[in-house]
């Protein structure tokens, strides 16, 4: 397996005495929460390995790793459509049952990282030094055409849904495809269970217009859990100003990714930490620091091999740019451990006060899933 620490030079974003001291007080008072991570442990070698290690369901927790973190809660996208168990085109029913059952099954026996299933659970979580595990899965491709699918998988711990991933399914149109024809009638009806049930609606990987009618459809905040600003970087796997002030003015929260080739800008087009902060800021200003959150999409191995692997099969070469300068990974957000810690250093650094701190690594996100998830 891959080193959970270490596995790349570590970087740590410069600060003073004086403000480290601040980071560790923030880090420690402040709820930390990632909106979109794969907290897993990829092999070694990913090229050769990864197909037969996700087929299997049994993926490894760097619990050593994650333990090093800041994080309380991390929404735990599982393998989505990698698992790829009884089909090579992944995204089936059985894979997703296998591959949650696998991992919760996983979580009973640790005292460390526990199943968050209510804004409770993230509170204790943060109160007892423990990290939330929220499952989550990033299309809703699984439930095929059976609405009762949704509240079996709320049932089963699913806490957090997306529509489509990049291809499209019966819901609506993913942001891989050239023409977007917006939520169908079925998707209207998924988005209304739901509301019913209290599941979060992520619309990352969805069609720009598809994206837009959810928003509008639904009567509870979205999130767009893992993004950046088209504005900065045009690449379909980005949102225009429109769609993220649409989610803000629905009282959602937009999380900023950082996965390998992904937020780039001008500025930097090289991408590390720097480049990631520049769509933060840019987000931040366009929707207000209420609607702001971290989803940075990250994992313990080498990303960017995991996309090379699985470029063809989720159409990934058609949501990054082609000119896009690779990197081997991104300085400063290479792990979920890494990430949590430099993302509030940077805020420190860049004079961001305390109480807006506090708002976009956590509190944000908590206050929409407070008004989302049933009251327990």
């Amino acid at each position: 397996m891959a080193k959970e620490i270490g596995r790349v030079e570590p970087y740590a974003v410069p600060v003073s005495q004086a403000e480290e001291e601040r980071v560790q007080q923030l880090a420690g008072e402040s709820i930390v929460i990632s909106l979109h991570d794969h907290p897993m442990l990829l092999p070694e070698d990913v090229m050769n390995q990864i197909f037969d290690y996700n087929r299997e369901a049994r993926v490894v927790t760097p619990y050593e790793g994650l333990s090093k973190s800041c994080w309380d809660a991390i929404f735990d996208n599982l393998l989505d459509g990698e698992g790829m168990i009884v089909s090579k085109s992944g995204w089936k029913w059985e894979d997703t049952i296998y591959d949650l059952g696998m991992t919760l099954s996983d979580l009973a026996h640790q005292d460390f990282v526990i199943v968050g299933r209510t804004v409770n659970d993230i509170i204790r979580a943060h109160n007892e030094g423990k990290i939330a595990f929220i499952p989550a899965i990033e299309a809703a491709t699984p439930i095929e055409n059976e609405l009762d699918r949704i509240d079996i998988l709320f049932g089963l711990g699913i806490r957090m849904m997306g529509v489509t991933y990049s291809e499209s399914n019966g819901l609506g149109s993913g942001l891989s495809e050239e023409n977007d024809g917006g939520l169908t009638n079925f998707g209207r009806e998924v988005i209304k269970r739901y509301n019913k049930v209290g599941m979060a609606i992520d619309v990352s990987h969805s069609g720009d217009k598809t994206a837009a009618d959810v928003i509008e459809v639904s009567t509870e905040p979205v999130f767009i859990t893992h993004v950046g600003a088209k504005t900065l970087w045009n690449i379909k796997r980005f949102k225009p100003d429109d769609a993220l002030r649409a989610c803000a003015e629905k009282g959602g929260v937009i999380g900023i990714e950082a996965a390998p080739h992904t937020t780039i800008t001008k500025t930097h087009p090289k991408q590390n930490i720097e480049s990631v902060m520049e769509h933060f800021e840019y987000i931040a200003n366009l929707v207000g620091i209420d609607h702001i959150g971290f989803g940075p999409d990250t994992m313990y191995g080498d990303h960017v091999a995991m996309h090379h692997a699985y470029s063809k099969t989720f159409s990934l070469e058609k949501v990054f740019a082609a000119d896009t300068e690779e990197v081997p990974y991104v300085e400063g957000l290479e792990n979920p451990t890494e990430a949590s810690w430099n993302i509030i250093r940077w805020l420190v650094k860049h004079g961001y006060s305390d109480e807006d701190i506090k708002k976009v690594v956590g509190e944000n996100a908590l206050m929409v899933l407070k008004e989302v998830w049933p009251k327990s």
